[in-house]
């Protein structure tokens, strides 16, 4: 009962990292968790199955010695009770391997929930680096028109500059030649 239990529990676990492993973001880490999920499947299934043939192999054992035991017929009480104490002492170091195991698979599963949990994490962070990037984009896109923007402007304002110079060069010229050649 024991160890249906925990057959029943770790099934559980694999169901849940199952589910973590489909709530992935990327494609090839959901692909490598939900590989992960199938052999933990397998494992645990060929667990059950050996976990039931050594009940089968002991229970078929036990069968047999009573069998030969009773055809004996004189063979004593305490040589049968012996024997089914080593096959109960054999089925249950069985059991045990079983269970280790079982704990074995549980640890397993445990680790890739926590190697689910570390993805999730460095996808969650990888995001917010790119919205910032994005964010940064922006800003920069920004600077670089204002900077074209106060090129222009530069130029515009040397352009004016230069402008009012020949102006006031032209008004110079013009009122030195009306007083100097009031003539011409």
């Amino acid at each position: 009962a024991a160890v249906k239990e925990k057959f029943r529990h770790l099934r559980g676990r694999i169901q849940e990292l199952e589910q973590m492993a489909r709530e992935q973001d990327k494609e090839s880490e959901k692909q490598a968790l939900l590989q992960e999920v199938e052999n933990h499947k397998k494992q645990m299934l060929s667990n059950q199955a050996a976990w039931r043939k050594a009940n089968l192999a002991c229970k078929i054992a036990i069968d047999n010695a009573e069998k030969d035991q009773l055809l004996q017929g004189r063979d004593s009480l305490r040589q049968r009770k012996t024997t089914k104490e080593s096959l109960a002492e054999s089925a249950s170091n069985i059991t045990e391997s079983l269970m280790g195991i079982s704990r074995m698979m549980s640890q397993q599963v445990q680790q890739s929930e926590e190697t689910v949990q570390t993805l999730a994490n460095s996808s969650r962070t990888i995001l917010e680096a790119n919205e910032e990037f994005k964010s940064m984009s922006g800003t920069i896109q920004l600077g670089r028109k204002l900077i074209t923007k106060y090129n222009r402007r530069e130029l515009t304002d040397k352009l004016l500059i230069f402008l009012a110079l020949a102006l006031f060069l032209a008004t110079v010229l013009y009122i030195l030649k009306k007083r100097l050649f009031p003539f011409l």
